[in-house]
């Protein structure tokens, strides 16, 4: 009796409120439905229902200033009311009565916009685990409906039912009715002169907009053209959250067929981002406006994305994947630490019965790098959410002599693991060397004194500028260069910032005076802090409540932090990079810069410094762990031309690296293996001692077992 269809003979009116924002933000503050208005309209016989209002008894009674003066409703009185899954019990039972009253048979929503349905009715019963029944899933949009049959009124955006009403004529009693109810009312006199008969148009309710039962998952090829309009980046998810967790957040949208992307750090793992896609602009914007609604008890920021990083991300050109991912709405499970002899029927058998794999040896997909050889990742396809369940439950069993990781994954997270190990070079080599950029005498300080302050939730387009702006007339107690820049691992800035001040106390007021003062349009947070604790953070490592992490490339127990001023002798030049220097607003400041720039230039020789192997040996590991974060106006890190570097060597006669092909790196080592069994396994190959004198530093123990008598040494 009540289900929906796209030809139905009867509309339900349906009008909503929340305990929140209202009008164009319905929905946006993620507060909770309070109030439901609806009639039935017999299209054919243009005759109406009994019209019905309920209130809801929402979880939080609280209602916002503006909701309260809008509605004229109390907690006192929803106090009294029913919740939303009783509510929605008794609207089908009504509904239900009143089109039999009707004599029809089927209905279809016609809403005041999209927000009631897609922003409202569909997030909260996500949350709260309810099932809402088919009729919610279609509906029509009563602006985009008299849009149509009058062409000449205002842009879609811009209707109301006020503007609507009166255009047709239509006399609405705002304050001889009840909130609710009179714009029910109007919005079925509206619906009346859109109908045959009465409009020259001669309008019918034919095409709903509709909602997707779920998301549905699907390959994306690098040729694939994406609508930079339709994609959205969502950052703060937890880690273990899954394509289905996201568009389980996204409810009430419209997601495009493999619209996921879950991003992945240097280590292959999930970093927190994903990049979405959607089915057009207006369901982007709708999800634009979730910024910062919970996942759980985390927040999740949504911004604007492009399609070229979505593509970077989920596309993808290899034949071997495009067939893997051919099979549709599948569920995929990625295997990590499989051992590197494992064979396909070893990883059925792993698996079991319990949970068959769709088609068999075919449902595999092992991760290799470009020689063919195992990565020890493999992806699984599973037919139905029951098998993926039973897989997941043998997360950290043993195959072999290894224990199995299982996680949930993705297609987009398919393509980008094996873009990821596809473009990893057979022979890898160094890198270009580097240069540190340090303005003398200034150095980043270490220590336990809290002269320091953090700045974190900066906007994202923020600058130096910006920040001196936001810092106001504590300006002036900033140490020369002390405004440091933290970058992620694309070399973007990611929201944190340190600024060294001239004392711990000045540290202290700027704290009290600046926390949670706007910047642009957001707030930004600021808190006092230890120089110590700034130099990890600018190194790599993290700094949260749980306290200090080392960088990822150094183990915690041998971690000690160096001071930069350890590795740069004091006869270093200043390698002066326009492209790294602020941009200022000021012309006096431009040419401040410049006359310290030519005074520093004409105080040293102009040698250009290269860091010690310690430091080289660092940035080394960037093809698997994130390079430190950097200060615009400290420390930086740029490319030396080649010419530089010749130069350079025959200047100062540092010790520079052997030639590409005489380091070797090595990958898989067991993780207890130790200096002794590496020097074993290299047994019997020659290497000169003499000339890696003073390239690495190291300590006393390792130097003693190099420096023992023996006919090779490796690094």
């Amino acid at each position: 009796m009540t289900a929906a269809s796209p030809h139905s003979d009867s509309l339900v009116v349906l009008f909503g409120a929340t305990a929140g924002a209202y009008g164009a933000k319905l929905g946006s503050d993620e507060r909770e439905l309070i109030l439901l208005v609806w009639q039935v309209v017999d299209l054919h016989s243009k005759k109406v229902g009994t019209l019905h209002k309920c209130l809801v008894k929402a979880d939080n009674l609280e209602l916002s200033d503006e909701c309260g003066e809008v509605t004229g409703l109390t907690p006192e009185g929803l106090s009294k009311a029913e919740p939303l899954d009783r509510v929605l019990q008794q609207f089908s039972q009504l509904v239900s009565s009143d089109l039999k009253a009707l004599g029809r048979n089927t209905y279809t929503f016609c809403t005041d916009g999209q927000l009631l349905i897609r922003q409202v009715l569909h997030p909260e019963a996500s949350k709260k685990n309810l099932l809402l029944s088919d009729c919610f899933y279609s509906f029509y949009d009563l602006r985009k409906e008299f849009h149509d049959c009058y062409p000449n009124v205002a842009p879609v955006k811009d209707q109301t039912i006020q503007s609507m009403a009166e255009y047709i004529g239509f006399r609405i009693n705002e304050a001889e009715e009840d909130f609710g109810v009179w714009q029910v009312k109007a919005m079925v006199a509206i619906i009346f002169s859109m109908l045959p008969d009465t409009c020259v148009a001669d309008h019918r309710f034919t095409v709903p907009e509709t909602v997707k039962y779920k998301y549905e998952t699907g390959p994306c090829s690098k040729s694939e053209a994406v609508d930079s309009e339709t994609v959205i980046r969502a950052r703060g998810l937890p880690w273990q959250s899954s394509d289905q967790d996201i568009a389980r957040f996204f409810k009430g949208l419209n997601i495009a067929k493999g619209g996921v992307a879950l991003c992945l750090n240097a280590q292959g793992r999930r970093n927190g981002e994903a990049l979405v896609r959607f089915v057009n602009s207006e369901q982007r914007d709708l999800a634009l406006e979730r910024h910062k609604h919970h996942m759980g008890s985390r927040y999740i920021e949504v911004y604007k994305a492009t399609g070229e990083e979505f593509l970077k991300i989920a596309g993808g050109t290899s034949n071997e994947v495009a067939q893997f991912l051919s099979k549709e709405n599948q569920v995929i499970i990625r295997m990590r630490g499989l051992p590197f002899t494992a064979t396909p029927e070893d990883v059925l058998g792993f698996l079991g019965p319990e949970c068959p794999v769709t088609g068999g040896k075919e449902g595999l997909l092992f991760v290799k790098y470009p020689d063919g050889r195992p990565t020890g990742d493999a992806f699984v396809l599973f037919a139905c959410e029951e098998y993926a369940q039973n897989a997941l439950k043998k997360h950290k069993e043993i195959l072999g002599k290894r224990y199995i990781e299982l996680f949930r994954s993705t297609a987009a997270e398919v393509q980008q693991v094996l873009n990821r190990y596809m473009s990893t070079p057979l022979i890898p080599t160094l890198p270009t060397p580097i240069i540190p950029v340090m303005p003398p005498p200034y150095t980043i300080a270490a220590g336990s004194v809290r002269d320091c302050v953090r700045l974190r939730g900066l906007p994202y387009t923020a600058g130096i500028d910006d920040i001196l702006e936001f810092m106001g007339d504590a300006t002036a107690d900033i140490k020369p260069h002390g405004v440091h820049m933290v970058l992620n691992q694309q070399g973007r800035p990611s929201g944190d910032a340190f600024i060294q001040m001239k004392s711990s106390d000045r540290a202290f007021l700027v704290a009290q005076k600046c926390h949670k003062k706007m910047m642009k349009d957001r707030y930004v947070e600021v808190f006092q802090c230890s120089g110590e604790e700034m130099n990890f953070v600018l190194m790599g490592g993290t700094l949260n409540r749980s306290g200090l992490s080392p960088p990822p490339c150094l183990s915690p127990p041998a971690y000690a932090f160096q001071t930069a001023a350890a590795v740069i002798p004091t006869e270093a030049a200043l390698y002066q990079s326009q492209a790294l220097l602020p941009q200022t607003r000021s012309q006096q400041a431009s040419a401040a810069v410049a006359a310290a720039a030519a005074a520093a230039a004409a105080a040293s020789p102009a040698v250009t410094y290269y860091p010690t192997q310690a430091a080289q040996l660092y940035m080394n590991y960037t093809a698997y762990y994130p390079s430190p974060p950097v200060s615009p106006t400290t420390v930086g890190y740029i490319t030396a031309p080649q010419a530089a570097v010749a130069a350079a060597a025959s200047a100062t006669h540092t010790p520079m690296l052997p030639q590409p092909g005489a380091l070797v790196r090595m990958q898989g080592l067991p993780y207890n293996a130790g200096m002794k069994e590496i020097l074993s396994f290299f047994q019997g190959y020659q290497y000169a001692p003499d000339d890696y004198n003073g390239l690495i530093q190291i300590n006393d123990q390792a130097r003693s077992v190099l420096q023992a008598p023996k006919d090779w040494v490796c690094l």
